[in-house]
């Protein structure tokens, strides 16, 4: 019996369009029967997936963290396995599970059928994959155009996040956790569920996609210059050690300010305060190379 794939490509991600053909050529040679579907809109993915769901064995995305956050509810719903192409710009969901860059060895990996079951995030009935945050992240989201990522890849977020740190604004929050509460002044507050997030930067150092639990962040500064400071340890995660970074974990969280601020989950704005962040463990089944099992 073969085995059936409905596989969903992004074509306005970055190597989208240029890449669909060899995608298709690859995974059918491995042996896959392919079901091919496009859609000019994301929001219509689910759609898809949903329409399918009584005809395939599992999906397969083409594209970055965004296009994978669009199609996350219905798989959820379905409950089918996910294999990830990396088509996108920053590919932080396939750098957490370890899923190379490389188009072959990733239709490699979907084909060898080792799956992993991994946690989600969700905040105020919004899956995330990666990382929920409110602050600078989302004013970098705003800025980020698809243009400007196609054109400078993985260099745009470096390039935009520095023009929004010279112009950020503390705000205040409160922050309720473990039955805490924290009163805070900060610039980003970031609730992660993965470990990578905006163009490979890490959470918390040994945060992983299926500890159970989220990882929060926030960036208490008076002035934008002190983030130069810490920003190369947000690399490895490390920057929760600086006194300017408060560093929390647990399954559920809530966030309240004053005024309503727009949350971006990963790398898309979809919801604002007051919010609601959980866990939810082993949500979804996703092709990983062995040794991420």
């Amino acid at each position: 019996m073969s085995i059936r794939a409905l596989l969903l490509v992004n074509r306005h991600a970055r190597q989208g369009q240029e890449r669909y053909q060899e995608a298709i050529n690859c995974l059918t040679g491995l042996g896959l029967e392919i079901i091919i579907e496009s859609t000019e809109d994301p929001t219509q993915l689910g759609d898809v997936i949903r329409r399918y769901q009584q005809e395939i064995n599992l999906v397969i995305v083409g594209g970055g963290d965004g296009t994978l956050n669009a199609a996350v509810d219905a798989i959820v719903d379905t409950q089918l396995p996910l294999g990830i192409l990396p088509l996108g710009t920053a590919n932080d969901l396939a750098k957490t599970l370890g899923i190379p860059n490389s188009l072959p060895e990733a239709c490699q990996i979907i084909a060898s059928g080792n799956l992993r079951r991994i946690d989600l995030g969700w905040v105020n009935n919004k899956y995330f994959f990666n990382v929920a945050s409110l602050g600078l992240s989302v004013n970098i989201t705003q800025q980020l155009t698809k243009e400007i990522k196609r054109r400078w890849g993985i260099f745009a977020y470096a390039a935009i996040a520095f023009q929004v740190i010279c112009k950020s604004r503390p705000f205040s929050a409160e922050i309720r956790i473990n039955n805490q509460s924290f009163l805070v002044k900060t610039v980003q507050i970031a609730v992660g569920n993965g470990r990578y997030y905006g163009g490979g930067m890490a959470v918390v150092h040994d945060a992983a996609i299926d500890d159970e639990r989220l990882d929060l962040y926030s960036l208490e500064i008076d002035h934008w210059w002190q983030i130069l400071t810490f920003l190369p340890a947000m690399r490895q995660g490390r920057h929760i050690h600086s006194p300017n970074v408060r560093a929390l974990e647990g399954q559920e969280i809530t966030v309240y300010t004053r005024k309503p601020h727009a949350i971006n989950t990963d790398g898309e704005i979809t919801t604002h305060t007051p919010a609601v962040f959980r866990v939810i463990p082993q949500a979804i089944a996703v092709f990983v190379p062995e040794l991420s099992s």
